[in-house]
């Protein structure tokens, strides 16, 4: 089993947390990992990606042109890596400020509310554990205890006490995922 996964988005949206607890949970599992972070200047609201591969063979390179799965949660990242999908591959993504939604049919389209959903918990920085658990519930490449061993080493202990909250939100996550189905665009003469 190999899963090659980018999760892109902004900065401060938990783009590389959530890349680094699913490479401490793959760790958790006995999986060769590569964890790679891209990221600009700015602390907060610039563009951040990380790519992930959890594998059971050893990984030649953490350099990825295709994956496997692509986790989504801006447009401009949905510009620039929707059709880094291998066909039969996943895009999941948070329709939240999408405004050209996902129009590849040769893939599986998945689509999550985290934005609202984490909200609506009351704590807007939980909305990675949302987006994670909408992609473990699609694509289950670690065991949810692992993942809890993830969080625990990825957070400072003093924030140990979220981690019910952390779990409570991947749950969330694991019940909200739906499918998304590409819509035709409809031209009337």
């Amino acid at each position: 089993m190999t899963e090659e996964i980018i999760i892109a988005g902004f900065g401060g949206q938990g783009v590389l947390s959530m890349g680094k607890i699913l490479a401490y949970s793959g760790i958790m599992q006995d999986q060769e990992v590569s964890w790679m972070p891209s990221y600009g200047p700015e602390m907060r609201g610039g563009t951040a990606n990380v790519t992930v591969i959890l594998s059971d063979e050893r990984i030649s390179s953490p350099y990825l042109k295709i994956v496997d799965t692509a986790i989504i949660l801006n447009q401009q990242s949905m510009d620039k890596f929707e059709e880094s999908v291998k066909p039969g591959g996943i895009l999941i993504y948070d329709p939240n400020g999408i405004t050209s939604h996902p129009t590849r049919k040769n893939i599986h389209i998945f689509q999550i509310e985290g934005t609202k959903l984490a909200a609506e918990m009351g704590n807007k920085k939980i909305f990675n554990m949302v987006i994670l658990g909408g992609f473990l519930k699609e694509k289950p490449v670690v065991k949810l205890e692992n993942v809890i061993e993830g969080l625990k080493k990825s957070i400072s202990e003093r924030n140990h006490h979220l981690i019910p909250l952390n779990l409570e939100a991947i749950t969330m996550g694991m019940k909200s995922i739906v499918p998304y189905k590409v819509v035709e665009p409809v031209f009337q003469n």
